[in-house]
């Protein structure tokens, strides 16, 4: 590690040398993609500079354990500099696990009702509502996609993306099935019904990092349905667009512009297509969009939304919150940390397992 060290510090100095740079400060591109480079390694940069000074503490409160008068001293010295050099021995280690190349991504999100009827459907509308509030607190923009709205303000499916950087950091342990526990509005006996929503997180991908030849498209236009007035009845706005290859179809009627459902189709069929290349290449680090969602079977769940005792467990990592209301209303941060800690943990587990 310490030769790793050593080199993204120097990697460190001679950024915040480029900054400098007349010829850097005159490409704005340049001097963008340098500032970001220098911004991810600070952290370690910061982390190594702190360690080094708890390193010459405990030497220099080791040398004084000699001094009768200091000795005292010094011990205390001494046991608060080892502290420090373990808490930043650890903090290293994590900064310097291999980052996920996704992480910054814009990415899209599907939610679709599982198992419970209309019940599922107003949760998944629920969630819809949670990760907007949520991607607002975090500072992204939302757009919603497509939606299969139910009479009663439910969604069967609803697909939105997420934009701003880290977005697919921030969202990427959302994939899974999450069960809800309550007791529905139209139960008359009172009883706590179980319904399981879907949730896939796609991170967006650019046309060149996934190629879409144009023979390989069967593009149908449709006329829209569902509320829009009569300018959506009457237009063949819709699009269906279907991936001769892998048999993948798309959908999207959000826009009354078909040109914009085009755009939108597209872009969804492109993040599935990564998903499906991505694990074709890496099964041990990547389940496709199936695999990751699930059959919607109620046995099946990474969260728990229980209603009557306004609990939200998340049963990957035993993290259970008291707090259903403001979870649901976008307050996520404390479970997203808590899964990204737990994901730090076990990687840095593997990583000393190969060493």
């Amino acid at each position: 590690m310490t030769e790793n060290l050593l080199t993204l510090q120097n990697r460190f100095e001679e950024l915040t040398q480029r900054l400098c740079d007349p010829a850097v400060l005159a490409d704005p591109a340049l001097y963008q993609k340098t500032l970001k480079d220098a911004n991810e390694i600070k952290p370690i940069a910061d982390a190594a500079a702190a360690l080094h000074a708890a390193e010459k503490r405990a030497a220099d409160a080791t040398a004084m354990l000699g001094d009768a008068e200091l000795a005292a001293l010094a011990a205390e010295e001494l046991e608060a500099a080892k502290a420090d050099i373990a808490h930043l021995t650890q903090t290293i280690k994590e900064l310097m696990l291999p980052r996920d190349p996704m992480d910054d991504k814009d990415i899209i999100v599907e939610i679709r009702a599982g198992a419970g009827g209309e019940e599922s459907a107003l949760f998944a509308a629920s969630l819809f509502r949670m990760y907007d509030m949520f991607a607002e607190k975090c500072g992204f923009v939302t757009e919603k996609m497509s939606e299969n709205a139910t009479e009663l303000g439910g969604y069967k499916e609803v697909c939105f993306s997420v934009s701003g950087q880290g977005a697919y950091s921030r969202f990427k342990f959302e994939s899974g099935v999450h069960r809800v526990q309550r007791v529905p509005e139209t139960e008359t006996g009172g009883r706590i019904h179980t319904s399981t929503v879907t949730v896939a997180v796609l991170p967006q991908m650019d046309e060149v990092e996934v190629e879409i030849r144009p023979q390989d498209l069967k593009i149908d236009t449709y006329r829209a349905s569902g509320a829009g007035g009569q300018h959506i009845n009457k237009t063949d706005s819709a699009i269906r667009i279907t991936h001769l290859p892998t048999g993948t179809v798309v959908e999207c009627q959000d826009e009354r512009s078909q040109f914009k459902n085009k755009d939108k189709a597209l872009r969804v069929l492109r993040a599935r297509l990564f998903e499906q290349e991505k694990t074709a290449r890496d099964a041990a680090y990547a389940a496709d969009r199936k695999a990751q969602v699930g059959t919607g079977d109620r046995s099946e769940r990474i969260r728990t939304y229980n209603f009557p005792q306004g609990r939200v467990t998340d049963h990957r990592i035993g993290l259970t919150l008291y707090r259903i209301d403001s979870i649901l209303d976008g307050d996520l941060s404390e479970i997203v940390d808590a899964l990204h800690a737990a994901d730090r943990a076990a990687k840095l587990q593997a990583q000393e397992k190969e060493t």
